[in-house]
C-alpha cells in the first residue's frame, strides 16, 4: 500500500519521464545538489545529438561504466572496519568441533573482518542478492562516518531495529542504489577467492546488464566464464503482461582466467548412444565426427583403404592430420567400414570420463525450480503454511550441481546473502554423496520478515533450517553420516571489543606496558577477545580451541599451538611459564593482566628462556 503524496505532481520529473519514453538513452541518474537525493536527469548533450543530423562537439567520448557515487563505493570497499565477531555458543550446534560458520551482521562489514584471515582461502562463492525488483531492500552504507555514528544518525532502522532501506518503484528502482550496495561487497569478496576460485551470482533481468558490467570491471572480462540459464519456473505465468519470466541468470566469474569446471558424473542417458556391435574388447563406443569444423586445406587428403578403395575427404577436410589418422588406424581407433568406402572413428565410453556441464539448466528433475524449493522448506517447517515461507528460495538441487562442478571435498564455500540457508543444506547433501568435508560460511543481515508474517526473523529461520537439515540428513542416512559435520558456530557482528582508548608509541614503555588502564569494554567475554585476536593473527574462525586452567586462570590453545592466549587478570609467573612451555607461534595476554610488577618484568625473559621463537602480543 502506497502513502498519498499530499502534494502536487513534480512537473519537471513528469516531463523527464516523457523524454525518457522517447529517448531512453538520454535520461540518466544523478544526485540532486540541493537535497542530496537521487533523481533522474536529462543528458542534454546526448539529447541534442539525437535531434541533430551532424556531430555535436562536446566532452571527450570514452568507454566506461560509471554511476553517481561510484567513487564513494570504491572508497567504501577499501576502507577499514572497526568491528568484532562475537561467538554465540547458545545458538550454535557442536560449537567445539564444527568447521562451519554462521555469521550474523551486515555482510560488507563481515567480509572486511574475514578478509585478512580468509584471504585466498574460499574456493567457491554463491550469492543470491536482492534483485532490485521494487519490493526488496538494499543495504545502505556510508563511507565517511563510523558504523556507530552512521547507524545512529541515518534513520535506517524500523521499529524492530531492521537496518533496511527499500528501493521501491516510487523512487524509480534506481540502478545507482543497487550498484552502490553490491559493488563494495563483490570487490571485497573477490579477494577471498583462491586463485582457482569462482563465484556464482543469481540474478534476474532487472539488474542482469548492470551486474555483468560491474563484474567485468571487478573480475575482468577475461574472467567471465558463462551465464547459466536456469529454468526457475515449472510452469509459465499466463498473467504476465509481456513474457512469462521462466528462467534466472546465474553469472559465473573466476578469480583467474581460463578456469575450468569439474566434469559431471555420466548418466544412463549420456551413455545410451554408446554401443558395441562388433564386440570390441575395449567396450561400448560410438562413431565420432570425422570432419574439420572449419575449412582446412592442409587436412584435405585422400585415404586409401586396405582393398585399394580411395576415400575422399569431407568438404572441410579431416579433423586430424594424416600422421594422426595413421596412428589411429594402427591403434584400431579408426576402422574401415565393411565395404571399405568410409572410415569410422571409435570413441570409447571407457575413455570419456565425466560430462562437461552445459550453460542451459532446464531439467527440472536435475536442478529443481522455485516451487520445488518451497516444498523443501515446507517439509522442514511443516508448522508454517506455504505463503509464510520465502517467496523465491533456491532449490538444493540447483546448488548441489553448482557445488559438484566447482568444489572438491575439503573446500570452503561462502554465501554472504545466505537467506534461508539453501547453500548450507546443499553442502550437507553433497558431502554425504562423495564423503567430502566441505565447510561453509553463511552471512546474513538481521531482518524481520514482512508485516503480519509470524515466521521468525531471517537469521533465526536460517539457523533453524541448518539444524533441521542436519538432523534430517542424519536420520535419512545413518550409516553414511557418522562423520558428517552438521554443526555450525554462530558469530555475531558487533562493535570492536576495545574501548576508545588510544596510545601513541612515545606514551608506551616496557615498564608501564602492563599497567595501563583497562581498554576492554566491560560487557565483553574472554571468548569475544579470543575470536577478535584469531582474526587479527590469521587463525581461521573454525579452528579447534582447547582450554586449560592453571592457577585459576583459563588458557586458550587455538589450532594446536598456533595461538595461545590468556585474558584473565592477575596472571602469575606460573601461568606465563606454562604458556611459554607450550611453544606457541603467538602468545597473547591483556596489557593489564600481570599480577605483580615482577611478573611484568619477567614476562619477556620467560619467553626467551622457554620459547624464544614465540611472537608475544599484548591486547
Amino acid at each position: 500500500m502506497y502513502k498519498l503524496r499530499m502534494q502536487s505532481t513534480n512537473g519537471v520529473q513528469e516531463n523527464i519521464g516523457k523524454i525518457q519514453s522517447l529517448f531512453p538513452d538520454c535520461v540518466t541518474e544523478t544526485i540532486d545538489e540541493r537535497t542530496g537525493e537521487l533523481v533522474r536527469k536529462v543528458d542534454f548533450e546526448k539529447l541534442q545529438q539525437n535531434l541533430s543530423a551532424v556531430i555535436i562537439s562536446g566532452r571527450e567520448e570514452r568507454y566506461q561504466f560509471t554511476w553517481p557515487d561510484k567513487k564513494k563505493a570504491i572508497l567504501l570497499a577499501n576502507s577499514p572496519v572497526n568491528a568484532a565477531l562475537r561467538p554465540c555458543r547458545e545458538e550454535s550446534v557442536d560449537f567445539d568441533n564444527t568447521q562451519n560458520l554462521y555469521i550474523e551482521g551486515d555482510n560488507l562489514d563481515v567480509l572486511k573482518c574475514l578478509k585478512e584471515t580468509y584471504l585466498h582461502k574460499v574456493k567457491m562463492i554463491y550469492i543470491d542478492p536482492p534483485y532490485n525488483t521494487g519490493n526488496d531492500f538494499v543495504y545502505e552504507d556510508d563511507f565517511a562516518e563510523s558504523s556507530a555514528e552512521y547507524l545512529a544518525n541515518s534513520g535506517q532502522f524500523d521499529e524492530q531495529g531492521n537496518r533496511l532501506v527499500t528501493n521501491t518503484e516510487s523512487n524509480g528502482r534506481f540502478h545507482t542504489d543497487w550498484l552502490n550496495m553490491i559493488y563494495p561487497r563483490l570487490k571485497v569478496a573477490r579477494d577471498l577467492l583462491t586463485d582457482d576460485g569462482v563465484i556464482f551470482i543469481s540474478i534476474d533481468d532487472n539488474e542482469y546488464e548492470t551486474l555483468t558490467m560491474l563484474c567485468n570491471e571487478i573480475f575482468g572480462e577475461t574472467c567471465f566464464v558463462t551465464d547459466i540459464a536456469w529454468r526457475s519456473a515449472d510452469s509459465s505465468n499466463n498473467d504476465a503482461k509481456q513474457f512469462s519470466a521462466d528462467f534466472n541468470h546465474t553469472l559465473v566469474y573466476s578469480k583467474k582466467p581460463f578456469w575450468q569446471p569439474y566434469k559431471l558424473a555420466r548418466s544412463e542417458k549420456n551413455n545410451e548412444h554408446y554401443k558395441n556391435p562388433d564386440n570390441d574388447p575395449r567396450g561400448p563406443w560410438f562413431s565420432g565426427n570425422l570432419s574439420s569444423p572449419h575449412p582446412r586445406a592442409n587436412l584435405t587428403f585422400d585415404i586409401v583403404s586396405p582393398n585399394g578403395t580411395v576415400i575422399h575427404p569431407p568438404k572441410n577436410g579431416w579433423r586430424w592430420s594424416k600422421e594422426k589418422i595413421d596412428e589411429f588406424i594402427a591403434k584400431k581407433e579408426i576402422v574401415f567400414s565393411d565395404d571399405q568406402t568410409r572410415i569410422i572413428k571409435k570413441t570409447f565410453l571407457a575413455d570419456q570420463g565425466g560430462i562437461v556441464p552445459s550453460n542451459i539448466w532446464c531439467d527440472l528433475e536435475e536442478t529443481g525450480h522455485n516451487r520445488n524449493a518451497k516444498y523443501e522448506l515446507k517439509k522442514l517447517f511443516p508448522e508454517f503454511s506455504t505463503y509464510q515461507l520465502f517467496s523465491t528460495p533456491k532449490p538444493t538441487r540447483l546448488i548441489n550441481k553448482i557445488l559438484r562442478i566447482s568444489t572438491k571435498e575439503d573446500d570452503i564455500i561462502l554465501d554472504f546473502f545466505s537467506g534461508s540457508c539453501t547453500t548450507a543444506d546443499s553442502i550437507f547433501q553433497v558431502n554425504v554423496e562423495d564423503g567430502g568435508r566441505r565447510r561453509f560460511i553463511m552471512v546474513q543481515l538481521q531482518e524481520r520478515r514482512s508485516e503480519g508474517n509470524d515466521v521468525p526473523d531471517i537469521c533465526s529461520f536460517g539457523k533453524e533450517r541448518i539444524r533441521r537439515a542436519g538432523k534430517k540428513i542424519r536420520e535419512d542416512s545413518p550409516l553414511t553420516t557418522q562423520d558428517l559435520d552438521t554443526g555450525f558456530r554462530v558469530l555475531k557482528l558487533d562493535s570492536t571489543n576495545m574501548e576508545d582508548i588510544y596510545y601513541t608509541p612515545k606514551d608506551i614503555s616496557q615498564a608501564n606496558l602492563f599497567s595501563l588502564v583497562d581498554n576492554v569494554k566491560p560487557d565483553r567475554t574472554a571468548e569475544d577477545l579470543l575470536f577478535q585476536v584469531m582474526l587479527e593473527l590469521g587463525a581461521t574462525l573454525d579452528s579447534k580451541i582447547a582450554t586449560e586452567v592453571v592457577s585459576g586462570k583459563t588458557i586458550y590453545n587455538v589450532a594446536d599451538g598456533y595461538l595461545v592466549a590468556c585474558f584473565d587478570k592477575d596472571v602469575t609467573d606460573e601461568v606465563v611459564t606454562t604458556i611459554a612451555k607450550m611453544h606457541p607461534l603467538y602468545a597473547v595476554l591483556r596489557d593489564t593482566s600481570m599480577a605483580t610488577d615482577s611478573t611484568a618484568t619477567n614476562f619477556e625473559q620467560l619467553f626467551k628462556t622457554y620459547s624464544p621463537d614465540t611472537v608475544t602480543k599484548i591486547l
